[in-house]
């Protein structure tokens, strides 16, 4: 059987979780559909989830369509937990991206499409909801025309929407011919010559959604069914199934990682070559069992093979987008990164060292939960809500009570010009038996951080230039004001090193040879002198903003915008502005709208770009010793 890996995304309540439970029951997998209400669904596991009714934690089930495996990932819908979604999407074969016909086309809605479409992943659009009062078809077609794609295909309509009776009728897709035609002129030709078949243009719509040129249309209701079976078929035939040889040699992705009851590491891994079996020795560890999932549930097995999802145990040293095998590690970025912080305490002061633990067990679950541990605890967020997952997840998870500073902005900083230092070892002040030199330029805005040698690669073992790039990464975390550095080329100068020595008896003297923690402890002076020279600036986060509005209310909101520093602009559809604010004030916009718009107002944001703060540059506490302060930075790091 072929097996299809498929994702489930959503702008938040636009009802995915409803559509998961709706297609396992009409697989045969459930006998009865759970409630997002009711907190009975199979994928909301968690108790905040249940109680919230969002999800929060990614899942995995899996149903049989014919002759298709699905393994089906439920992700978050709530901008605040995009982490999950990203880590999902570079295991999927194909995606549903669910749409309300009430809400139509929201903001984290655009930000999942653009992302499906940058990674070319095969994509339909299910319309949700259309039984529910309000509920649009043709609006909402134009909407996603309009926002999302103009590469659409209707596969059919919708009878009496916006009542209980709401049902879908399929199309003969006439009008795909349009669409589709902008990648096939055979197709036109045929078209204008009356030679076009159904089945032909059925066959091209399947090879024009697989490579993700076009993506169909279904409209439905995941409470009542409708359109439910035709969303299956449409999954069975329009979407690509896995590819990958299970004789071939072990690749996979591990994109999610949790605790078991034992508090064991449980790696979900997307395996796309080879096959792995229990008592397989990998870098991670050595695997101890394998479950894989079948027809809603995870199933123990011996083995697992290309194209599946399984549960792998064993793995003591798993993290989030390891290599397995001869796989690729995935740490690339689909989404932008969190752009506020906050601080943790324990209510109880005697339990920061159990929360000192729990946040690093919950930091190994999400790669973007930053953490920086100090004389206080700080944690980086995407919003408000993820601080009461965070709390709710302490609580019941681990037994440890904590609160929450005030939030605060995220900023970074960007070299301002260039800066040379150079330190010899064991000569003015330097205790430390290494010599290094570095440079640091400015470099386009998200370029990141670059490293390069100036130097001759073999003037000094391969583990000194390992150990000084490793801490010129570590160093950078926190600049001249303690943010972190980014969009700059280090360059390193001079090196000089002190060859292996011994007494006359053989043994190793450290005291008399280099050796790699010398470089880790001189780096970190040499690079901030270099950087004080070359002088940083601040950046703060932007994001861009839509504000739909009543045209009669833009006398109150213009002088509101300007207030949050918000630059505005009038667009040529009536009601909306378009423009960015700074990060630090959207949360204000967002409680300040309802009374300025009478409720009306409808507000979409995402992150923009990085901007010069204005005024003097805003400090951040430091973590660790500070190598601006030499003397106290030798007394912490020599002793």
């Amino acid at each position: 059987m072929r097996t299809l890996n498929l994702g489930i995304l959503a702008h938040v309540d636009a009802g995915k979780t409803s559509l998961t439970e709706r297609l396992l029951h009409a697989a045969g997998v459930i006998d009865e559909i759970g409630s997002v209400d009711d907190g009975s669904t199979q994928t909301d596991s968690l108790a905040l989830e249940r109680r919230r009714g969002i999800t929060i934690k990614s899942a995995v089930v899996s149903f049989v369509v014919g002759d298709v495996v699905v393994n089906l990932i439920d992700t978050p819908g709530h901008p605040d937990f995009i982490a999950e979604v990203e880590r999902v999407l570079n295991v999927l074969d194909g995606a549903v991206l669910v749409i309300s016909a009430v809400e139509g086309v929201q903001s984290q809605t655009r930000v999942l499409m653009r992302t499906l479409q940058r990674l070319g992943i095969p994509t339909l659009v299910f319309v949700n909801k259309i039984d529910r009062r309000g509920a649009r078809d043709g609006a909402v077609l134009r909407d996603i025309s309009a926002k999302l794609t103009p590469a659409i295909v209707p596969m059919g309509s919708v009878r009496t929407p916006g009542t209980r009776a709401a049902a879908y009728v399929p199309g003969v897709m006439a009008e795909a011919v349009d669409v589709l035609a902008d990648h096939d002129d055979e197709l036109l030709a045929a078209y204008l010559e009356d030679e076009i078949s159904h089945l032909r243009l059925h066959g091209e719509l399947a090879v024009q959604t697989k490579a993700g040129l076009v993506h169909p249309i279904f409209f439905g209701s995941a409470i009542t069914g409708a359109g439910v079976d035709e969303l299956i078929a449409g999954v069975r035939d329009l979407l690509p199934a896995a590819e990958g040889d299970a004789n071939g040699p072990v690749s996979g992705t591990v994109f999610k990682v949790e605790r078991g009851a034992a508090g064991e590491r449980i790696a979900y891994v997307r395996l796309r070559s080879g096959t792995l079996h229990t008592r397989d020795r990998l870098p991670q560890g050595k695997l101890t069992a394998i479950r894989v999932f079948d027809r809603g549930a995870a199933v123990s097995s011996d083995r697992v093979a290309a194209g599946r999802i399984a549960q792998l145990w064993g793995l003591n040293d798993v993290r989030i987008g390891d290599a397995i095998g001869e796989g690729i590690a995935d740490d690339a970025h689909h989404f932008a990164p969190p752009t506020l912080e906050t601080v943790v305490e324990p209510v109880r002061p005697e339990d920061r060292g159990a929360l000192h633990g729990a946040l690093t067990q919950l930091a190994e679950q999400d790669p973007l939960i930053d953490l920086r541990f100090g004389e206080e605890i700080h944690v980086s967020l995407y919003g408000e809500v993820q601080k009461e997952v965070i709390q709710a997840t302490l609580a019941t998870g681990f037994g440890v009570d904590v609160r929450f500073r005030e939030t605060t902005t995220l900023c970074i900083e960007r070299p301002a010009g260039s800066g040379e230092a150079v330190e010899v070892g064991e000569q003015q002040g330097n205790p430390f038996l290494a010599t290094v030199g570095l440079r640091v330029d400015p470099a386009p805005a998200g370029s990141g951080v670059a490293f390069r040698l100036e130097v001759e690669l073999g003037s000094m073992p391969s583990a000194f230039f390992r150990a000084v790039e490793e801490t010129v990464a570590q160093t950078l975390g926190q600049g001249l004001y303690g943010w972190q550095v980014t969009d700059c080329l280090v360059t390193m100068t001079h090196s000089g090193y002190w060859p292996r020595q011994s007494h006359s008896h053989a043994t190793f003297d450290k005291s008399m040879s280099s050796t790699a923690g010398d470089f880790r402890g001189l780096t970190p002076l040499v690079l901030m002198r270099a950087l004080a020279r070359a002088g940083t600036t601040v950046h703060e986060p932007l994001h861009r903003f839509r504000l739909e509005l009543p045209a009669d209310t833009l006398g109150a909101v213009l002088p509101a915008l300007a207030r949050l520093r918000a630059v505005p602009q009038l667009t040529g559809a009536s009601g909306v502005l378009e423009g960015t604010i700074p990060a630090a004030q959207v949360h204000r916009l967002q409680q300040e709208l309802p009374g300025l718009t009478r409720g009306e107002g409808v507000l979409e944001s995402g992150f923009s770009h990085h901007t010069p703060v204005q005024g003097p540059f805003p400090l951040r506490a430091r973590t660790r010793p500070d190598a601006l302060d030499r003397e106290d930075y030798l007394m912490r790091v020599t002793r």
